[in-house]
């Protein structure tokens, strides 16, 4: 596509023909293809075209005849020119010369006629574009070079050359610019942004034709960029066949316009073609097949030819723009286009929609001059045919009236319109679409058979959405079936596919469904026969409200005691995301409704408290996003109690002799009755004998040792209703356990004591029997929690009592054991008394340990005498084996001692005090060591080398010496090479080393013999060697810097490296600056000084490298200050003079910063060799002191010499640099300055500019008219400075032209005003507003406007007005000062009066826009306040399913005024009788209807009363006959059908109204009733008979009343003294009950229910 609305940026050079004749002149030029391309207007452009175009001959008047149909010719015959003048040769678009070298051809065309021409028509087109601002060209448009055209000596080629010309001419014109010149843009906007110019001067009925038609031309730019290997150009060659052509499939741009093409044929090898012109040919049959190869087209041009129908043109996934404008269709149909945004159809003889084809992408529609355009409401109906994508219609934005009239028709008028139905106005476009598609389905229906509705409800996003069909069967033979199945279509009914396994009567919308039509085909089935479908289709899915609901709510499960319940919800998530809902089971009573604690999830598992109760499910749907829906709870059924049973049974207790064992079992099935328990004890051969029942406990005896129980439990509830009984049995029965006698404690309870325990065994010896010891704070006997174990041995008899034991009582336990190992009871005995305690005391006193130097002593004791408290604990150390010692107070109150080395030579001793608890102390004990404490032999405790194994190092022996003083210890260093060999390193006998660049490669040891003080030796030890040694690290120990210190000297540095063999060491230069900041400088190892480097110093940071490339510290110096160099000038350039052209030397200095240089600038008449100061001086002449200077007028001619004296920043000067120019200085181009116009008066304008280079001479004036479209005209014979305003300056801009000429001649560039403003005639004016109609509501006021009564006002409404734009406002309060809020969707000039108008008052705003843009001043008037209308109730209805157990409302649309206080009235009806029955009470807009509605129509009368009082007429609705419940119809039907029924009810015995009922005031009775008679009967008990308490026939005043405000009662009328009153438990029994009485009764009552209830008589 870019190819196609790029224009050019060179045309390809056309060679010049030999001779050109006389008379004709052919010249293309740079300023007339710019102008082309800035763009022409389509008026300009028909014109050129035309002229360019007419051959002097008569042979190809057909061909001028033809191409007439665009407007050229109309436009001359209106214009009243003669066929000569027409005819006249006309040179192509050529606006002058502009830098351009113009042919020189003698020339003898009408140029002036042209341009008369050219100048009517722009005027005209100018009108038309002037709103809408010029489509520029891309900056690429602008051609460099196009060379001159010239004709070749035969007629024909000059023909052809004129017609070549003329084409690419006219390319650019502004229409085809429009619909190619922006790739980035929609093709709709980009043809309506163009065309709607001439759209508006189509409808001012202008005489100019060629404005008029070119509304429907849209021809395609020809696109020059491309290569000729993508492109065609064969306009106007009068090609007659395709074959006459080299087409490609290369081709991707193919123009063949104004040709005599008439077929197709060979089109087909243009499989890559995206623009394909085809207009003014001579195509008539609609054979567009050949053109179902070009899958990639982009732009089709049918236009100006004769096609009649577009059937057969096939589908093109790609196209976007079809132009069929000025053909002979009389129908759009053709096949569906995905992508078309842009369809131009006008000037046809369209006249019906049938068949219009699915566009979905369609933006812009045009049908200007089609029969069609009679249609009423045409717009609408396009509307609905496209869809939302439509924009513009016939180039107008869309009428938002249309609109709103699209949105009232049904959903399936598009298919109708396709169809052939006769489009027609809102109101009967139901009924009347509804009658075109019954007409359509008739003859495919089964006979009979009628179809009665057909429609969809309007489907909501994830709400169910159904679908309606019904038949009418006129014949009784057999039912008919419908199938389904659900379509998705488009944002239009249209393209629909079939949903998968969708095909039910309800379907719900996706998410991915918004905005997009749904279709339901419905396909009847009638005796197994199956015809064919009829369907039903929607309004666009429209998006949910986000607020879930509940369709549907059941409850699965069987309601018996212990099934579980599980909720069943089907809801509706209408748009939000699906989240968890709120759940909750309530259990329903005869006293009301109570939560179940817990049953809050879907399932719910029924117990023993839900018997005889219903359950209500409530569930409560919410969204992820948080959003409620309304609650909805379903009850069911009454839950019944589960069968008897039992499980888990099973026997508690040891199965022992003598022990009572229990049986137990979980019982379910209600409540539970007289159950039956047995006992059973298993005989030898197996079977079981009964040995107790009526028993859940059990004794075991002597006789069922060795043998098994069983324990059977028969379950039985309160009805006496027995289950399945269950058993369980135990294992054999064992016998009794040993046991003890006569326990007790023998010995004395004291600490250190013996005692022992005696007892007397049965079942067992005492032999084999355990004892196990314990104690106890209390006498008496405890129990095994509040004791605690003495010993851990079992089985000892004796015990010896510990100290544990002091202060508690003395528990002995005695399990007996059998001989065969059974263990009996165990039984405990306790001693009298608490144990007593000794005095403390030591029973021993040691210290272990070595007497010698660092070893540790300890001492141990036995303590005895209760409890010990804190003994005391001494050392002390003695010189002599008999002196009392001295106390070593840092061991004091320790076990244990450390001896150090002070100690050694003297005896140490133990003391120890034994202290009890209680503080009473005992007879001390001491131990003394018999040796003297001994030195330690001479040790190294640890001898480790620290140090890193790097050259230059240094390496220390760190030990640990013990034993005694040391003395001079003895090291040895040793190196130890790669292969084991070591030698020692001489000198080397110190604790430290250093290692040595020699010692690199070797690991190294160091030995230690250690010594003591008195010279006793050690053991040497050897440390392990640490290795290899590694070089040292690189290093720098010395860096200097060497060199001259100047500016322009070179600093050098020494560096003196160790650390192994040197690498490639990194230097790096710094730049110091005084504030610390530095610049790091590129150089080696020499610095040139510079510039840069004055007053700063230079420093150079050395980094050693090591050969293996490791590197070490970098060092860093610097330098002293730089000085600078001696100040010279080293060049001195002068650059060509011109005159006020700046002049810049170019210089260069050296030596410092420079400082304030003098210079001095000569003017000189001759250029002098020898430029001495004194010279120079002498003969020339001082002109400036300035580096820059500017020559001046007075310079031009004259050479220029410059002095320089160098100076530097100090003030210090150099030698005087001095230089000439190489020419004298010239003069400037001549230019024009601050070119400008100036409005003198309203019509006068002057030109105004400032003239530069040299003396001016005669320079030349132009004024020029530019369009709004960019297009620019120069005016003829307007060349002095001032200029008047014409006619056809009207909605244009002018510019003055200024081209300056030298008094040389030499011409500079024309320079160009800025434009003026937009000239335009007077503006429109609106004199006043008034209302016309009722200022009431509902009422339609209409804004007629006044306009001035003059002659120009008259004249510009007239010719200028485009359209009259109006706005509603509506007051905020009435009153004096009334403020008004704008009504937005009210811009037409009626409008409605709403109810929201009432009390306010309504102003209209008013103003007019000419054809030029312009507004004129707001106009507007205001009403009186207006009045509410009469209260009126519409489209009153009852809604409701039809039932008798259904909740009915009446709905219907109120207007007048505010609404008050309505009346509403229910009443009944029965069929085919015009009484009406009021029913008493119910006056709201909700009903519930109940079986007194059975056989009736139900009839609300509403009266609407406005909130003044005021009555409006009253409205009434009616429903069809109330049926019976479906579900409640079979059981009545079924019950009278069997003649005799009963039913089971409950009757209160109190019936104080103000009580509330509970179970305990009801009774049971049986309620019987046959086709004769009904009785009441209360059933017999144990104590009494049955008695019967009302009973009678059918015959009046028998009746039963039922209770509205209790679903639950009800009264049976026998006669005045015989009544009785009812109850059931739920509504449904009394609607069976009452409708099976009531039935029975048909004979004797007027109101027959056998036709509602089909009772054979």
């Amino acid at each position: 596509m870019e190819a196609a609305l790029e224009l050019p940026k060179a045309a390809k050079p056309v060679k010049p023909r030999a001779s050109a004749p006389a008379g004709r002149s052919v010249s293309g030029t740079t300023s007339s293809l710019k102008k082309r391309a800035d763009g022409v207007t389509s008026a300009e452009s028909n014109a050129s075209r035309s002229s360019s175009m007419k051959p002097t001959s008569t042979a190809n008047a057909g061909s001028v005849q033809r191409r007439s149909s665009t407007g050229t010719a109309v436009k001359q015959q209106e214009n009243g020119r003669s066929a000569a003048v027409a005819n006249k040769a006309s040179p192509s678009l050529s606006d002058g010369p502009k830098k351009s070298k113009p042919v020189s051809v003698p020339a003898v065309s009408s140029r002036p006629s042209l341009e008369k021409r050219t100048s009517l028509l722009s005027e005209r087109t100018k009108v038309d574009s002037v709103k809408k601002p010029a489509v520029k060209a891309s900056p690429t448009s602008t051609l460099k070079k196009v060379p001159s055209l010239t004709e070749s000596s035969n007629g024909t080629s000059a023909s052809a050359s004129s017609r070549r010309m003329a084409s690419n001419a006219s390319l650019n014109s502004p229409r085809s610019s429009s619909v190619t010149s922006s790739a980035t843009k929609k093709f709709g906007s980009q043809t309506s942004s163009v065309d709607k110019g001439s759209s508006v001067s189509s409808r001012r009925k202008s005489s100019t034709a060629t404005s008029r038609d070119s509304r429907f031309m849209m021809l395609p730019q020809v696109d020059l960029k491309a290569s000729d290997e993508l492109r065609l150009d064969s306009r106007g060659h009068r090609v007659r066949s395709l074959k006459q052509l080299r087409l490609t499939p290369k081709l991707e741009f193919v123009y063949l316009r104004d040709n005599l093409l008439s077929s197709l044929e060979g089109i087909e090898i243009l499989n890559g073609v995206k623009v394909l012109d085809l207009s003014f040919n001579d195509f008539k049959l609609p054979e567009f097949e050949p053109l179902e190869n070009c899958k990639v087209l982009q732009q089709l041009y049918l236009a100006g030819n004769q096609i009649t129908s577009l059937a057969s043109l096939p589908e093109f996934p790609n196209l976007e723009f079809l132009s069929v404008a000025q053909n002979r269709l009389k129908s759009l149909c053709m096949a569906s286009q995905p992508r078309l945004q842009v369809l131009a159809a006008s000037r046809n003889k369209i006249s019906t929609l049938r068949g219009f084809p699915h566009l979905p992408s369609l933006e812009n529609l045009r049908v200007e001059e089609n029969p069609l355009l009679e249609m009423p409401h045409l717009e609408a109906a396009s509307i609905l045919l496209v869809g939302p994508t439509l924009k513009k219609f016939n180039d107008q934005d869309l009428n938002p009236s249309e609109a709103e009239i699209a949105q009232q028709y049904p959903a399936h008028t598009a298919i109708c319109i396709r169809g052939g139905w006769e489009f027609s106005s809102p109101e009967v476009a139901a009924d009347s679409t509804f009658s075109f598609l019954l007409e359509q389905w008739k003859n495919k229906l089964p006979q009979d058979c009628i179809v009665k509705t057909a429609y969809v409800d309007q489907p909501f996003e994830e709400d169910p959405c159904h679908c309606h069909f019904s038949f009418t069967n006129l014949s009784s033979e057999g039912n008919i079936v419908l199938k389904y199945q659900w379509f998705l279509g488009g944002k239009t009914p249209a393209n629909f596919v079939p949903i998968p396994e969708e095909l039910s009567e309800v379907y719900w919308p996706k998410r991915e469904d918004v905005g997009r039509c749904l279709k339901v085909e419905c396909t009847p089935l009638l005796n197994d026969a199956e015809f064919p479908p009829i369907f039903a289709v929607s309004l666009p899915v429209c998006p949910g409200t986000g607020c879930p609901k509940v369709i549907n709510l059941t409850v699965s499960g069987e309601l018996v005691e212990g099934n579980v319940l599980k909720g069943v919800p089907e809801i509706a998530w209408c748009g939000g995301t699906p989240g968890k809902g709120v759940a909750s089971w309530l259990r329903r009573t005869w006293n009301g409704n109570a939560e179940i604690d817990g049953a809050e999830g879907m399932e719910y598992q029924l117990t023993i408290d839900d018997i005889d109760s219903s359950l209500v499910f409530m569930y409560t749907p919410v969204t992820e996003e948080g959003v409620k829906g309304e609650p909805q709870c379903t009850m069911t059924d009454f839950v019944k109690a589960g069968t008897p049973s039992v499980s888990n049974v099973h026997i508690i207790g040891d199965i022992v002799e003598d022990i009572t064992i229990k049986g137990n079992g979980k019982y379910f099935g209600g409540k539970e009755g007289l159950s039956k328990f047995q006992w059973f004890r298993e005989k030898e051969n197996g079977e079981f004998l009964l040995v107790l029942s009526n028993s859940t406990e059990y004794t075991v005896t002597k006789e069922d040792v060795g043998s098994c129980l069983k324990f059977v439990y028969t379950p039985v509830n309160l009805e006496g209703q027995e289950g399945e009984a269950a058993c369980a049995t135990t294992e054999a029965v064992k016998k009794a356990p040993p046991k003890v006698f006569d326990l007790k404690i023998v010995g004395e309870a004291r600490e250190g004591s013996k005692v022992s325990v005696t007892a007397t065994v049965t079942g067992g010896t005492e032999g084999s029997s355990r004892v196990q010891w314990f104690k106890s704070s209390s006498s008496e006997l405890p129990y095994n929690h509040e004791i605690e174990a003495l010993c851990t041995s079992k089985i000892s008899k004796t015990f010896r009592v510990p100290l544990g034991a002091v202060g508690y009582y003395i528990v002995a336990k005695f399990t007996p054991v059998a001989p065969d190992g059974e263990i009996g009871a165990p039984a405990y005995a306790i001693s009298n008394n608490v144990v007593e305690t000794l005095p403390p005391s030591l029973n021993f006193l040691a210290v272990t340990g070595e007497f010698s130097e660092d070893q540790m002593l300890t001492a141990s004791y036995g303590y005895i005498g209760g409890y010990e408290g804190k003994s005391l604990y001494s050392w002390y150390l003695h010189e002599t084996e008999d002196d009392e010692g001295s106390p070593l107070t840092e061991a004091s109150g320790l076990l244990q001692y450390h001896i150090k080395k002070e100690d050694i030579g003297k005896f140490v001793s133990f003391k120890c005090i034994p202290i009890r608890n209680d503080g009473i102390a005992g007879e001390p004990g001491v131990f003394r060591g018999k040796d003297r404490v001994t030195p330690g032999s001479p040790t190294l405790l640890s001898l480790e080398l620290n140090g890193d194994a790097i050259e230059g190092a240094t390496m220390v022996a760190n030990r640990r010496y013990w034993g005694g003083e040391e003395g001079n210890t003895l090291f040895c260093w040793v190196l130890t090479s790669s292969d084991g060999t070591q030698k020692e390193i001489e000198g080397a006998t110190s604790s430290s080393y250093s290692l040595k660049c020699d010692d690199i490669g070797f690991y190294v040891a160091v030995s230690c013999v250690p010594v003591r003080s008195d010279g006793v030796h050690g053991s040497l030890v050897l440390t392990e060697a640490i290795g290899p040694i590694n070089p040292g690290p690189p290093s720098c120990r010395s860096l200097e810097l060497a060199g001259s210190m100047l500016e322009g000297g070179r600093l050098t540095y020494h560096a003196e490296y160790t650390g192994g063999v040197k690498g490639n060491c990194i230097q790096e230069w710094f730049r110091l600056y005084e504030g610390g900041s530095k610049d790091k400088l590129i150089a080696n190892e020499c610095l040139e000084l510079t510039l840069a480097d004055v007053d700063c110093r230079i420093g150079v940071t050395f980094t050693p490298v090591r050969e293996d490339g490791l590197q070490g510290s970098p060092k860093s110096v610097s330098s002293d200050i730089i000085l600078p160099g001696e100040p010279k000038g080293t060049s001195l350039v002068l650059p060509e003079c011109f005159e006020d052209n700046e002049i810049s030397p170019v210089k260069t200095y050296f030596g410092g910063h420079e400082g304030t240089v003098k210079y001095t600038w000569f003017r000189a008449t001759e250029k002098l060799e020898n430029l001495e100061s004194d010279l120079v001086a002498s003969s020339s002449e001082v002109v400036g002191e300035t580096l820059v200077y500017k020559p001046s007028l007075d310079d031009v001619g004259f050479y220029l010499i410059l002095s320089w004296v160098p100076t530097r920043c100090d003030g210090k000067t150099g030698d005087t640099l001095m230089a000439i120019t190489d020419n004298p200085v010239m003069a400037a181009f001549p230019s024009a300055l601050d070119v400008s116009l100036k409005q003198t008066s309203s019509d006068l304008y002057n030109g105004v500019g400032i003239y530069y280079g040299g003396y001016e001479g005669s320079s030349l004036h132009k004024w020029y008219r530019e369009s709004s479209d960019g297009t620019r005209i120069c005016i003829d014979g307007a060349d002095s400075s001032t200029y008047e305003v014409t006619d056809a300056d009207y909605s244009c801009c002018l510019l003055f032209g200024y081209t300056p000429i030298r008094s040389d001649g030499v011409i500079g560039e024309e320079k160009i005003s800025g434009p003026s403003d937009i000239i335009f005639p007077e503006q429109l004016q609106i004199e006043t507003l008034s209302f016309k109609g009722n200022q009431v509501e509902r009422e339609t006021l209409t804004v007629v406007e006044q306009i001035p009564s003059n002659e120009t006002q008259e004249h510009i409404w007239r010719n200028y007005k485009k359209e009259i734009k109006y706005q509603w406002f509506a007051s905020n309060e009435s009153g004096a000062d009334l403020s008004f809020e704008p009504l937005a969707t009210e811009c037409s000039r009626s409008y409605r009066v709403q109810f929201e108008d009432i009390g306010r008052c309504l102003k209209c705003e008013c103003f007019v826009i000419d054809v030029f843009g312009r507004s004129s001043e707001s106009v507007s008037a205001v009403t009186s306040p207006i009045l509410p209308g009469i209260p009126k109730i519409e489209k009153l209805e009852i809604e409701g399913r039809g039932f008798h157990t259904n909740l009915y409302a009446v709905r219907g649309t109120y207007s007048g005024g505010r609404e008050g206080k309505s009346k509403i009235q229910w009443l009944r009806s029965m069929v085919g009788s015009p009484d009406l029955i009021s029913i008493p009470g119910e006056n709201g807009r909700m009903y519930e209807a109940n079986v007194d509605d059975v056989g009736y129509r139900l009839v609300a009368i509403y009266t609407p009363v406005r909130e003044d009082g005021v009555e409006g007429r009253p409205v009434s609705a009616s429903t069809e006959p109330i049926a019976v419940e479906p579900e409640i119809y079979k059981e009545v039907k079924q019950k009278l059908d069997d003649g005799s029924v009963k039913f089971e009810v409950l009757c209160d015995k109190d019936r104080t109204p103000k009580k509330a009922q509970v179970m305990g005031h009801l009774e049971r009775r049986i309620l019987e009733a046959n086709r004769k008679r009904i009785k009441v009967v209360k059933p017999g008990s144990k104590t009494s008979f049955p008695t019967t308490e009302a009973r009678g026939t059918y015959t009046p005043p028998f009746h039963v009343e039922l209770y509205r405000n209790d679903q639950h009662r009800f009264k049976i009328v026998v006669d005045g003294d015989n009544e009785v009153d009812l109850m059931v438990q739920t509504r449904h029994m009394r609607d069976l009950v009452i409708l099976v009485i009531r039935g029975f009764a048909q004979k004797f009552n007027s109101t027959s229910l056998n036709s509602l209830l089909r009772i054979e008589a």
